[in-house]
């Protein structure tokens, strides 16, 4: 026969993921946000005021996976989108002040999710840790 399912490390990281969204779903809701948004925004929480090229190497998506996720945040009245004032070929993405001001609840929420995955914070950073060598590994795979 072939593989087994449950001894594939691709679909223990895809089922967990699918999981944690789950959980997300339900905690992001209030900021009417879903998780790739909130992805986002965590990077722009880290760094504001970048390009859309930076910010889509930074997070690992398309330039065109961002472009609607940007409208909706821009709907929502988190970010700003415009063009950089020495090339106008290239927007740059601000966050507003709503944007600035729903990062504690946010922070709160990401607490609130690790809480719910019951694990240790040694246990977090070695899982954070084991994922980065994952992806490190597999982005040099020709």
């Amino acid at each position: 026969m072939g593989p087994v399912l449950n001894d594939q490390i691709c679909f223990a990281l895809y089922s967990t993921s699918n999981s944690i969204t789950q959980a997300y779903r339900e905690l992001l809701h209030p900021l009417r946000l879903t998780y790739p948004q909130f992805v986002v925004m965590m990077a722009l929480w880290e760094q504001d005021n970048v390009s859309i090229s930076t910010l889509a190497n930074r997070i690992g998506l398309s330039k065109s996976t961002m472009t609607p996720l940007l409208k909706r945040l821009q709907s929502s009245g988190y970010i700003n989108r415009g063009y950089k004032e020495d090339d106008e070929r290239e927007k740059q993405i601000q966050l507003t002040e709503s944007g600035v001001a729903i990062a504690q609840t946010a922070k709160n929420i990401t607490q609130q999710a690790f809480c719910a995955t019951g694990l240790t914070c040694n246990e977090a950073e070695q899982l954070i840790a084991m994922c980065q060598k994952l992806k490190s590994n597999l982005t040099h795979i020709e």
